[in-house]
Order: C-alpha cells, then structure tokens, then sequence
C-alpha cells in the first residue's frame, strides 16, 4: 500500500531524476494538473495541489514514460519494483 508522505513523493522525484527529467512545481492552466516536456525532459506539476495530487500526478506521468531501469539507482529501482508489483503502475511499452 502506498503512502502519501513527503518521503514516497521524494522517491517519486528521484526516479524522475534518474530517468534525466527536471521535476518542477509551478503555476499554469494545466487541463491534468501537470505537463510534460518530453524532448527536454521536463515535468511541471501544479504548484498548488496538495501532496496527495502531486503524488498521483507523479506516478500518473511514470505510468506513460519509458523507464530505463538501468538508469536507476539502487534505491530507486527497489521502489519502481515496489510500484509495479503493488499494480500501481505498469511497465510501459519501449
């Protein structure tokens, strides 16, 4: 079961960090509450949701892209891992 803290939106980041992406939290009109730059790999969420949205738009965008495990630390792949086996994101298609 997956948490809503800091630390589990921190590990989100990471992975984020891992895969090249530059998270940001900003104001804009954004029709899902976040916006993704897939050619500068930058993601934008809306800076004025709370934690619980920030963490559902995050694993909702890491359910879209590419992951490349091997880019991945160790700490970020165990919670990848942890993601997929719980079915709360599935592997994207490369």
């Amino acid at each position: 079961m997956l948490k809503y803290t800091r630390t589990t939106m921190e590990k989100l980041i990471d992975i984020f960090e891992d895969l090249e992406y530059v998270v940001r939290f900003e104001k804009g009109h954004f029709q899902s509450g976040y916006a993704v730059v897939h050619d500068k790999k930058i993601v934008i969420i809306n800076k004025f949701f709370d934690l619980e949205a920030r963490i559902n738009a995050l694993m909702e965008i890491l359910d879209k892209i590419v992951v490349e495990e091997v880019l991945l630390d160790q700490k970020s792949r165990v919670f990848y891992h942890f993601l997929l086996k719980e079915s709360l994101i599935k592997p994207a298609e490369q």
